[in-house]
């Protein structure tokens, strides 16, 4: 049996924002007999909107205001009605997840968007969506080889790792096409990013904002460093000295890039590798256009396989609709009226069948408690419990015992208790659970994800018919 779902991505970026509409079919691989598998079967992007230039009030600021009224614009373009929106991703990315007001925007824009529409931010996940709407997981996964794409925004460079489904590793640098804004007539200089700041001291090259350029050639060393970094940071080259300076939370560091031959580009700077020499090359008031052109003419096209994207600009926003969602197994256990569950941070303990002590389980938990403590006052967290390898019914009731005794204080606050595993065991552990948890107490214990220490979970309500929750493991980072 098969079901549809309406999904929203919306990219609210450095330099642009932008909204997709995708089909998801929710379907049941299993046989009659069989316990239910049920699966995103096809994804199929329905709607594509314009695109605009993020709308701020400032230079630290969101325009929430516009950004809604075009979400709401796109909605009657595109014939849908918001409560026909059952799940979906907002991801807010680059320079404007450093904008003063970028977490209230995007929560309040999760729940006016639509039903189970997730609030998302941070390179990493960023880096990993838009390889996926951009196809490096699907080349990898047809041609059997690994492939790194490279999402050039505005403001940053999102690197991640593919080898098929898997990610293997993620990077971001502060790398991108409006780190330095012209004005395109007067050729005046507008704006120059803290970090391009500190290069043009170093570089001596007496650049300030306010100052009118002769030509595009006075830019050349800042975009030979910036090429050279991104050349280093898929191992091609000797260290430039600025490497470090452009990182922005991390570089590769569980993989060896040179050892990756296949490359993808995505991002608004992949759309101006593929232009011709223009006219104007400030034609956009940025670099956009002399990045895109020196990376057309880097090692990365001699030293790699340059692989053609299947989206580039649309690569991020395609990833936030069609893969930011999964499904959890479908034997799972939870409380009527406890979902949906938003934003909650992941405490993940690994456990070994032949070692599972109640008592020991119990301190772990109340151990990594204190982390999500912040001013004395505890959050509710999502305890994700991996390990659990075929069971016996005797280690799921210690389980479910060191989970009850190790999560006692938030029991005590009231909130839902929320377990989550990678295996398939959710109903088993839910109805031990139920067993040692008050009488009609809240809680949900669900299976088939996966997720890490740092994540944040949502978690929906069912899906279009059937016995599985929408889940969305994510990250929330900001400033």
């Amino acid at each position: 049996m098969e079901s549809a779902v309406l999904s929203v991505g919306i990219d609210i970026g450095t330099s642009t924002t932008q909204l997709v509409l995708t089909r998801l079919t929710i379907q049941n691989k299993a046989s009659s007999f069989s316990v239910p598998s049920i699966v995103i079967s096809k994804k199929e992007i329905i709607y594509q909107s314009g695109i605009i230039f993020t709308p701020l009030l400032d230079g630290y600021t969101i325009d929430y205001s516009r950004i809604a009224q075009f979400v709401s614009q796109e909605y009657l373009k595109a014939g849908i009605d918001r409560q026909t929106i059952q799940m979906g991703a907002i991801i807010i990315t680059g320079e404007t997840a450093r904008k003063e007001n970028a977490e209230r925007v995007i929560q309040t824009l999760s729940h006016d968007a639509g039903d189970f529409v997730v609030a998302t931010a941070g390179p990493d996940l960023e880096g990993i969506l838009a390889a996926k709407g951009a196809g490096a997981g699907k080349y990898s996964k047809e041609k059997k080889v690994p492939v790194i794409n490279l999402d050039i925004g505005g403001g940053t460079t999102n690197l991640a790792a593919l080898d098929g489904d898997q990610v293997l590793d993620t990077a971001c640098f502060d790398v991108g096409g409006r780190l330095i804004r012209i004005n395109p007539t007067s050729l005046e200089v507008s704006y120059i990013a803290p970090k391009i700041k500190h290069l043009i001291h170093q570089l001596n090259l007496g650049l300030l904002e306010g100052s009118v350029l002769q030509s595009a050639e006075q830019l050349n060393p800042i975009i030979d460093v910036l090429v050279h970094v991104l050349e280093n940071s898929v191992g091609i080259g000797e260290r430039n000295p600025f490497f470090d300076l452009f990182i922005t939370n991390h570089d590769f560091s569980k993989l060896n890039p040179s050892l990756i031959r296949s490359i993808t580009f995505s991002g608004g700077v992949a759309d101006c590798m593929a232009q011709d020499d223009p006219q104007n090359p400030f034609g956009y008031g940025d670099i956009g256009l002399l990045l895109g052109r020196k990376l057309r003419e880097s090692l990365i096209f001699e030293h790699k396989t340059v692989v053609h994207s299947r989206e580039t600009i649309r690569a991020t926003v395609v990833g936030a609709g069609s893969y930011s969602v999964t499904v959890s197994g479908s034997t799972i256990s939870y409380t009527q009226n406890v979902l949906p569950i938003r934003n909650i941070p992941v405490l993940h303990l690994a456990v070994e069948n032949a070692k599972l002590d109640t008592d020991r389980l119990a301190a772990r938990i109340k151990n990594q408690l204190e982390i999500f403590r912040i001013h004395g006052v505890l959050s509710n967290v999502a305890i994700y419990i991996t390990g659990l390898n075929s069971p016996s019914f005797a280690q799921l009731q210690s389980c479910a015992r060191g989970i009850r005794l190790g999560a006692e204080e938030l029991i005590k606050k009231g909130v839902p208790l929320i377990v989550v595993t990678n295996e398939d065991v959710a109903k088993a552990l839910g109805h031990s659970l139920f067993t040692y948890l008050p009488r009609k107490y809240p809680y949900v214990c669900i299976d088939r994800i996966r997720a890490a220490s740092g994540d944040y979970i949502d978690i929906g309500e069912p899906v279009a018919h059937t016995a599985v929750l929408p889940v969305s493991v994510k990250t929330l980072l900001f400033n």
